[in-house]
C-alpha cells in the first residue's frame, strides 16, 4: 500500500532513499528530504508491506501534465517481488492525467516496468 511521506518517517524514508546511487552521502539524503518536506512539488511515499516500510518513491510535479518520477527504491530483503512495479502502477493512478516519466536515474527500471505492464506478464495490483 501508497502511503504519502510524514515527518514521523524521516528515518524510515532516509534509510531507503539511501539505497539509490544518488543519495549516498548523508547531507545529499537530508537535502533531498528536506526538499520534499518543503516544496509542495515534490511528493514522497511509502510502501507498506504488512508492517514495513519497504519501498520508497518519489515525485517531481513539474506541471498539470507531467510527473517525473525522481527516486524509486525498495529494500533489498524485499526487492523481485514486484514492489517497485506496483508503486509505478500506484504512481500512475494517482497522477492520471498527467505524463508519468522517469529521470535519468531510473529510466532503465522505468522502461522494464512499462514491458512488464504491456505484456501482461505480471499481474499488479
Amino acid at each position: 500500500m501508497l502511503n504519502r511521506y510524514k515527518k514521523a518517517n524521516e528515518k524510515i524514508a532516509m534509510g531507503l532513499l539511501s539505497f539509490m546511487p544518488n543519495e549516498k552521502d548523508l547531507k545529499k539524503l537530508q537535502q533531498t528530504i528536506k526538499e520534499y518536506e518543503q516544496n509542495a512539488d515534490w511528493q514522497l511515499y511509502l510502501w507498506k508491506e504488512e508492517d514495513d516500510f519497504v519501498g520508497i518513491i518519489g515525485i517531481i510535479k513539474h506541471s498539470d501534465t507531467v510527473a517525473e518520477v525522481q527516486h524509486i527504491s525498495v529494500n533489498p530483503s524485499y526487492r523481485k517481488q514486484g514492489i517497485g512495479k506496483k508503486m509505478m502502477k500506484k504512481v500512475q493512478e494517482i497522477y492520471k492525467n498527467a505524463e508519468v516519466r522517469p529521470n535519468e536515474h531510473i529510466a532503465s527500471f522505468f522502461e522494464k516496468c512499462e514491458a512488464h505492464n504491456k505484456t501482461g506478464n505480471e499481474t499488479i495490483s
